[in-house]
């Protein structure tokens, strides 16, 4: 294919391989633990962060981590003191919105930038970017080798783990800020409207095949891959928005694989 050849196409695919990497392990762990509105959350406070980083003139990726670290952290503490949890999700994803929102209005002039962070552009990531994705994909893979049994344990009942001697609220706490990151990492691919997505439609595919953790993290990889890739190309030949087109057809594979399971009649 003769886009192949363009560098940026070349970036935009490597890129997206370890933005899969990372968002197939931090993916299976939320939507296990249905933490799917946390991350929801946590991706639309990062705004916040982007808004900030834009007003200063510093790196919106900085800014916007903090902000998600902070979100994060905050809905787990909330949660430990009797306050509602999706109260404290929509607290911090209201506070975050409303921060960037006042940001973009106070920073001078248009920035494509901003544009880029709130609904994404695959095709602009950098070698920058790829080398920051690639390092959070080797740690992330690394310190769910060296967890897994805390991981999992935690993942499918923190209170059963915490009996066993696992460390729940290192581990929750480790993982919120995992999710955190990993948000942050993908924002320039999808964007803060869509980057929830690829942290829950792919494991959502996968888990119909299989209830194992680690088969679930590789299958949802392979399988964000696979849309990602589909994406691109379709993107690319009907000149649409690459984020957008990869989430949808991220959703219609997994429509297609749930017709099939049940065609199968192995629900």
């Amino acid at each position: 294919m003769e886009i192949l050849e363009y560098q940026f196409f070349q970036n935009a695919l490597i890129g997206s391989l370890f933005a899969c990497i990372a968002c197939g392990i931090i993916g299976v762990y939320v939507v296990t633990r249905r933490l799917v509105f946390i991350s929801g959350g946590i991706t639309h406070a990062s705004f916040g962060g982007v808004g900030l980083g834009m007003y200063l003139g510093i790196n919106p990726a900085l800014t916007a981590f903090v902000f998600a670290a902070a979100s994060a952290l905050g809905v787990e503490l909330m949660g430990r003191k009797e306050v509602r949890e999706d109260s404290a999700i929509a607290l911090f994803w209201i506070l975050g919105m409303s921060a960037g929102i006042i940001f973009c209005f106070l920073t001078p002039g248009y920035s494509s930038e901003m544009s880029t962070y709130l609904f994404g552009n695959i095709l602009t990531i950098t070698p920058a970017d790829i080398i920051t994705l690639a390092a959070i994909s080797l740690i992330l893979s690394l310190v769910t080798t060296i967890l897994y049994r805390q991981i999992v344990l935690v993942a499918f009942d923190s209170q059963f783990a915490s009996t066993r001697g696992v460390n729940t609220r290192l581990i929750q706490g480790a993982m919120m800020l995992a999710t955190a990151l990993t948000i942050v990492a993908t924002l320039r691919l999808v964007g803060v409207v869509l980057v929830m997505s690829m942290l829950t439609i792919p494991q959502m595919t996968a888990l119909l095949f299989t209830n194992n953790y680690g088969k679930g993290i590789l299958l949802s990889i392979a399988i964000g891959y696979a849309a990602t890739l589909l994406g691109l190309i379709l993107s690319y030949n009907i000149n649409v928005p690459s984020g957008a087109t990869i989430i949808l057809c991220s959703i219609a594979i997994y429509t297609l694989c749930r017709i099939a399971k049940r065609t199968s009649g192995t629900q």
